[in-house]
């Protein structure tokens, strides 16, 4: 499951080797993102020729929707993490879909019991 952060940091190069890497090999595959993700990527305003790249990323990813489960574990998170919701969904979207979280802010998410967190920054 990629993060917001992650997939511009990837999309505009601003990995270091390792973290490029790992991303192309995760890309290669088809992406995973959640509904945020997807939201949180589109809504950034940029020019023609960026938005045109966020977009067909985002439709060569699965993006996964918010279930019921999703919204319950969304729920929990928020009040036991005091996470904001955005990325509190992003959370319950990869936790209740067995999903490595990828992610270049690990510091938010690091507390989250049974979560796996990937920093492409850091690699």
């Amino acid at each position: 499951m990629i993060d917001s952060n992650a997939v511009i940091d990837y999309l505009s190069g601003k990995l270091p080797v390792k973290g490029m890497s790992f991303m192309n090999q995760v890309i290669n595959d088809i992406p995973n993102i959640s509904v945020m993700t997807k939201i949180e990527v589109l809504g950034y305003k940029t020019i023609t020729e960026a938005y045109q790249l966020l977009t067909g990323f985002v439709g060569d990813s699965v993006v996964f929707g918010l279930t019921d489960d999703i919204v319950e574990q969304t729920i929990e998170i928020r009040k036991e993490y005091k996470l904001k919701t955005p990325d509190a969904i992003i959370a319950a979207t990869a936790l209740e879909n067995s999903l490595t979280l990828i992610s270049r802010n690990a510091k938010d998410f690091k507390n989250i019991s049974g979560l796996d967190i990937i920093n492409p920054s850091e690699l």
